[in-house]
């Protein structure tokens, strides 16, 4: 008997990688390609196409489709719109470029979204119909459930948590706007509040690394160590991540809210902090009903795992 298969591709900055993926999350086989190899889209769809199909036609695999996530990804349209770090400008139609090559269903959507329906299908989220995904890397990116389904928006936009203002008139994001969540409450964050307060002159054993050479590792490094400074930076971290949450859970209510992502690997210093300040500033009706919860997806798998949730999804709907 044949073996289905969904391919799930990430692209990110650096990397493209696909993975044949299982309706029960197995993956497979893998092939990535720095992203860098690829001078248009053309060019990466062209090159991925023809290794997807020979690694099926090889393995006797059945491929029900692709699902794509990319930053700055449209559901609504299959494009990649105006995404500022990847090399290709103005809007790309990844989606159907994808379709057309493979002959197949493709369907694409930003990588945070994709996170948020890998996290239904394969994660802590499963029998969940109501759940916020936080993904806290080098920016901060969000999807958000509602009954069962993704919100996306009239544009294919919505769902930018890490883009509300948290701070008035505070830090400068790549957006263009100042005060944006993301630039508090991310590993890039919490490294830009380390840095500030020591050139404000505070004690840590941090202050001999160079500012550039800060992350949110180093941090967590000095925070077992029991550094001052770390420890405040995780709570000052956490209480900003906290309060805009709770704003959050005023949307939609959600059952839980699950962290993804290298900064939410700081466990106790961070997670617990975040259900404190959260559940400090939440509504009444809603204290004691939202669950902060760590990703089931396995860091290394989750993006390509998420993609191909996009095809299980719609199959199983």
């Amino acid at each position: 008997m044949l073996k289905e298969i969904v391919v799930g591709i990430d692209i990110g900055g650096t990397n493209v990688v696909a993975g044949f993926v299982t309706i029960e999350g197995k993956i497979l086989q893998t092939i990535h390609h720095p992203v860098k190899q690829f001078e248009t889209p053309e060019l990466l769809a062209n090159t991925f196409s023809e290794e997807i199909i020979f690694v099926c036609k090889k393995n006797n695999w059945v491929l029900k489709g692709i699902g794509i996530g990319a930053p700055n990804g449209n559901y609504f349209n299959g494009t990649i719109e105006f995404a500022p770090n990847l090399p290709w400008r103005g809007i790309i139609p990844l989606a159907q470029l994808f379709a057309t090559k493979c002959n197949t269903t493709a369907i694409l959507t930003n990588d945070a979204n994709a996170a948020a329906i890998g996290e239904m299908i394969f994660g802590a989220a499963k029998g969940m119909k109501d759940f916020l995904m936080i993904t806290l890397g080098t920016g901060l990116g969000s999807g958000i459930v509602a009954n069962g389904e993704l919100i996306y928006g009239h544009d294919g936009f919505a769902g930018e948590v890490g883009h509300t203002i948290a701070v008035k008139n505070g830090r400068a994001c790549g957006c263009g706007r100042k005060g944006c969540l993301e630039t508090y409450a991310s590993a890039t964050g919490i490294a830009k509040t380390v840095v500030q307060w020591l050139n404000e002159g505070q004690e840590s054993v941090l202050k001999n690394i160079p500012a550039e050479k800060i992350n949110s590792y180093k941090i967590y490094e000095a925070a077992l160590q029991q550094d001052k400074l770390a420890l405040k930076a995780f709570r000052f971290t956490a209480e900003i991540l906290g309060e805009s949450l709770a704003n959050a859970v005023a949307y939609t209510s959600p059952q839980a809210i699950i962290l993804f992502g290298g900064l939410a690997n700081a466990g106790e210093f961070l997670v617990q902090q975040i259900q404190f300040f959260m559940e400090e500033n939440l509504l009444q009706i809603y204290k004691g009903k939202v669950k902060i919860m760590l990703s089931q997806l396995p860091e290394s798998d989750a993006a390509i795992l998420g993609a191909a949730s996009l095809i299980w999804k719609k199959f199983k709907n």
